[in-house]
């Protein structure tokens, strides 16, 4: 197959000839013109639903026999009678009995016969009725299926990929758990499409990094691009447990009588000193871009301190470099699904990424803007290219300034040293609200007030020279936005959004399947500052990301830390910050000892994406004066909630 081409350029069934053709297959009566938009022309109340067991190809649990995943399918009735084949939405997910999906935490529902009645969310309600199947997957080892969670590793994923292959006649599938009755797909035409929040998001990454034929695009929400960077970034532990603490929360009681041995493994082969083990490359799909089949819709809160946005800009620029067809929405939120931010704009344009990506239906939005980004809550920008042309890697310089660790932040470069010490029991909203004075726990270096908006856009880095005076050290990059906005609460427990009693309904219902849901707002907070991005690292990886070494105290190391990635606008009058820190508390566990570092300014750097480059940071800055320091703290929100036992889906 050849290589997929960059956004702009669709596959050949995407032409007006191939959606005439298409159409003829795909609505009730032959079309003489090619459909831009499928309609809820299929009863809903009368889908056949029913439940299946793909054959896996392995046995996780070992009881000598294949394990097989279940698959609930709900599809109208219509086509099948006609003869007619239709494409599949597939969400597989390992929280369809344990802990429920969505803002409402539903879980599936079944009648006497075990078939599905009621399929959390709203896509089976909404899309059935348009044409489209939709396919519940139980992932190995949760649910009704067999087999063993391995937390993103080999049994998750080719749990799902194996239903893409039954979808497209490659992969056997039985009638009930444990019998011989064969099923087959020939409802479907095999064009399968995967979207997911979160752990169902991740496995879509997953499924689509193997190159399975017949994925043609997947819908990742706030999604997982490595396990690694999950748990750890550059050996700093981002958690106080690992995957073996989440394979068991989720997995099924007989799952959890038979897997000892798969849990073990992931004791064993992920070691709390954040090295990198063979079970992380085996859970990496960023390595795996060039096997690309699917578009992508990538969808992430810019403020998800869940599953971070380190995620969104390695598995961005994996996909760009390979030439995957792409789209991307960035909010303000937290780890929150776009239909509890932005409902009825999402549920228009899911319905047209599908209708174009799955039924190959012209209908523009391959020409519409790659971005959207929320800027404000509730008020949203574009862009035609996501990071905009004339982004580019610009140098920031931190300085020594007038008082001990409140520095400044420009072109030049600084000399000297600053020093500060590590204390656990602080975070960035701590050294952010107290950027203008000097404290023991931080170094802060401060642009001037700005004279035009200055918009970053893409991801960071921060490369810090520092001398330990102990043999372990954790290292914190923060850039902040000093400046009055209103922002939507992130902190607080909705993470930026509040939960009305309304409802709204988006598709068909039954009896035992609502197609209405309790409608949410923005939830926002009045702040003097707002944290933009964010980086950690343990000082002990400065010589390989891969591997961490003992520290020797009083020796200068240099380690370059990557900051996520944001698309932020820091407006005229505001001034950029970066701090650099230890601990940052609930963010990053803390070392062994409590370290002070130097850092040597001379050495020491961001690089900084900006739009417009070094000249538009240059004129940013040009004309204005330093401000003084402030006297009392800024006021941001509350510091970021603890972290402890905190899974992949939103909540601890």
């Amino acid at each position: 197959m050849p290589k997929r081409m960059r956004f702009m350029i669709w596959r050949p069934l995407a032409t007006v000839a191939a959606a005439a053709l298409m159409a003829t297959f795909l609505s009730p009566a032959t079309a003489h013109a090619a459909p831009r938009e499928s309609k809820p022309v299929y009863s809903y109340d009368n889908a056949i639903r029913e439940a299946v067991w793909v054959d896996t190809g392995l046995d996780d649990d070992r009881d000598g026999k294949n394990d097989r995943v279940a698959v609930d399918v709900v599809r109208p009735r219509e086509p099948a009678a006609q003869g007619r084949r239709i494409p599949v939405i597939m969400d597989a997910s390992p929280y369809y009995s344990c802990c429920g999906r969505g803002n409402e935490s539903q879980k599936k529902t079944y009648d006497a016969d075990g078939d599905v009645v009621g399929m959390p969310l709203f896509y089976d309600n909404y899309f059935v009725p348009r044409g489209y199947a939709f396919v519940g997957v139980d992932l190995a080892g949760t649910n009704r299926s067999d087999g063993c969670v391995d937390v993103g590793g080999r049994s998750d994923v080719l749990s799902a990929k194996a239903v893409v292959d039954w979808l497209n006649g490659r992969g056997k599938a039985y009638t009930t758990r444990t019998g011989t009755t064969k099923a087959k797909a020939t409802w479907t035409n095999g064009r399968t499409g995967m979207i997911g929040k979160s752990w169902d998001g991740t496995i879509a990454n997953g499924v689509a990094a193997t190159g399975v034929e017949g994925l043609r695009t997947i819908v990742p929400i706030s999604a997982i691009s490595s396990w690694y960077d999950y748990y750890f970034q550059q050996g700093a532990p981002l958690y106080d447990s690992g995957p073996e603490w989440l394979s068991d929360y989720v997995n099924s009681p007989d799952a959890r009588a038979k897997c000892g041995a798969v849990q073990q493994k992931l004791v064993d082969g992920a070691p709390r000193t954040g090295d990198w083990t063979p079970l992380w490359t085996e859970r990496d799909y960023v390595k795996d871009a060039r096997k690309f089949r699917a578009s992508v819709f990538l969808i992430h809160g810019m403020q998800d301190l869940n599953v971070r946005m380190k995620h969104v800009g390695q598995w961005w620029d994996a996909l760009a470099k390979n030439g995957v067809e792409r789209k991307i929405w960035l909010s303000q939120t937290g780890h929150v699904d776009p239909f509890d931010f932005r409902r009825a704009e999402w549920v228009d344009t899911l319905h047209r990424w599908f209708d174009h990506e799955l039924l190959g239906y012209d209908n523009g939005i391959d020409r519409e803007p790659m971005a959207d980004i929320e800027r404000h809550p509730d008020q949203w920008a574009t862009s035609k290219v996501w990071p905009p042309r004339g982004t580019d890697p610009t140098t920031l310089r931190p300085a020594k300034g007038t008082e001990a660790g409140v520095g400044t932040l420009g072109l030049r470069k600084g000399k000297g040293t600053e020093t500060f010490t590590d204390d656990p029991q602080h975070s960035e909203t701590d050294w952010a609200a107290n950027i203008d004075r000097t404290t023991p726990d931080k170094a802060g270096f401060v642009t001037k007030p700005l004279t035009r908006d200055l918009r970053l856009s893409g991801s960071s880095e921060v490369t810090v020279t520092a001398t330990p005076t102990t043999s372990t050290a954790h290292l914190s990059a923060v850039l902040v936005d000093l400046g009055p906005d209103t922002i939507r609460d992130y902190a607080a427990r909705g993470e930026g959004i509040t939960t009305l009693t309304d409802r709204t309904c988006w598709g068909a219902s039954t009896p035992g399947d609502s197609a209405c849901f309790k409608e949410t707002q923005a939830k926002t907070a009045d702040v003097d500052y707002t944290v933009v991005s964010r980086g950690w690292a343990d000082l002990g990886n400065h010589a390989s990301d891969l591997e961490g070494a003992p520290l020797t105290p009083g020796k200068a190391y240099t380690i370059t830390v990557d900051l996520a990635a944001t698309d932020h606008v820091v407006p005229a009058g505001h001034r950029l910050a970066l701090i650099v820190a230890g601990t940052d508390k609930d963010l990053i566990d803390p070392p062994s000892t409590k370290p002070t570092l130097t850092l040597d300014l001379s050495r020491t750097k961001a690089r900084v994406p900006l739009v417009g480059g070094a000249h538009a940071f240059a004129r940013a800055t040009a004309g204005s004066v330093l401000a003084a320091p402030e006297a009392a703290p800024l006021d941001g929100l509350s510091a970021p909630r603890t972290t402890t036992h905190r899974i992949p889906e939103g909540g601890q």
